[in-house]
């Protein structure tokens, strides 16, 4: 089957691999639309990070090659041996967290941040940038009636999302400033409005994704490159918002972040950075600030908990993808009209989709 394999930094090729074969407690799920996300592009521009390079990743065993994309969804189309929750034609969205179930952190049941953290088309285990996917049961999560099967892919970013906004406890009323509005800051947009949130205040460099911002749920935009951000927000919230993201995965935007928080406000990191970052202390010290990180979501062998819970805030129209895709590309476009043209820092993208099949 096709896919689209990492070899190394600027370095993806569409390649045949073997399809995986089906064990016991596994599902095979025939791959109709995968996402291309920051991490992606993080690896493709500057990677390896996520993907094991020089070592097998301990818990998939596997390294350099590894077929990419983690964020997809597909129709079950073979089950195997104990399977009780799927049956064949199903339509499912995929968590691809892939953890050892033995460090503290997952006996404690926090999953997403066990200590060989690692994702199915990142660190192994295949990925959506393929035909098919082999996973174990538990990470193929049934879609309901009303969510598209496309609209699966995005279930993982948004879920990205709302654990963010879950883990900083933004609460009805509570001001609250975006610095990002790609995927993952469009997610944390919509989750902060779904929480009830008040002014939600986004800080976007590209016009096109400022309108995005809107249209997934910002009160108040800024342009950063004509204005002083942190003083807007600073403006607006009468001294500072109650909860920050920082959703671009640059120094400047992370200490924007902080200052731009009130006093006993929370700044929340969500971004994978690729560099180090720097901040001075005083600006936690003196206002009393939070700064807190958040990676991935709720999953493991209880992957329905935020899965489900994005899926059915889709269902209901809380949570709303059509602002998210931009564009829809066939795989072998992948390389010049996905990771290229998101990377382009004059492009109108923010979330492709691809169709492997």
């Amino acid at each position: 089957m096709r896919a689209a394999v990492y070899h190394g930094q600027k370095d993806v090729r569409i390649e045949d691999v073997e399809p995986g074969v089906v064990g016991p407690a596994q599902v095979r799920v025939d791959v109709e639309t995968c996402g291309i996300c920051g991490t992606d592009l993080h690896e493709y521009a500057a990677g390896p990070i996520f993907i094991p390079g020089d070592d097998p990743h301990p818990v998939s065993g596997e390294q350099l090659p590894v077929t990419m994309g983690h964020e997809f969804s597909g129709v079950v189309s073979e089950v195997g041996e104990g399977v009780t929750s799927l049956a064949e034609g199903d339509a499912v969205a995929i968590n691809p967290i892939l953890c050892c179930g033995e460090c503290r952190q997952c006996v404690e049941g926090n999953y997403h941040i066990c200590d060989s953290i690692g994702f199915v088309g990142l660190s192994g285990g295949g990925g959506g940038f393929s035909e098919s996917v082999v996973v174990d049961e538990h990470q193929a999560v049934p879609l309901v009636e009303g969510v598209p099967i496309e609209h699966g892919a995005l279930v993982e970013p948004l879920a990205v999302g709302l654990h963010a906004v879950r883990r900083a406890g933004v609460q009805a009323g509570d001001s609250v400033a975006v610095f990002g509005s790609g995927p993952i800051g469009l997610s944390v947009i919509q989750s902060a409005r779904a929480a009830g949130a008040g002014d939600i205040i986004v800080s976007e460099p590209r016009p096109a994704r400022r309108e995005l911002a809107t249209e997934s749920g910002a009160t108040t935009l800024i342009d950063p490159t004509e204005t002083d951000a942190v003083e807007e927000v600073r403006e607006h919230t009468g001294g500072g918002a109650d909860q920050t993201f920082e959703v671009a995965g640059i120094e400047t935007t992370y200490k924007q972040s902080i200052q731009a928080t009130r006093p006993h406000g929370t700044t929340t990191i969500v971004s994978i950075f690729e560099e180090e970052a720097s901040s001075h202390p005083i600006d936690l010290v003196l206002g009393e600030r939070t700064i807190t990180g958040t990676l991935a979501y709720l999953g493991g062998p209880r992957s329905a908990e935020e899965y489900g819970m994005v899926i059915d805030m889709l269902a209901s129209g809380a949570l709303d993808v059509d602002p998210l895709i931009t564009a829809r590309i066939d795989l072998d476009e992948i390389v010049d009209r996905g990771f290229e043209s998101l990377l382009d820092p004059d492009s109108d993208q923010v979330k492709i989709l691809v169709t492997p099949r």
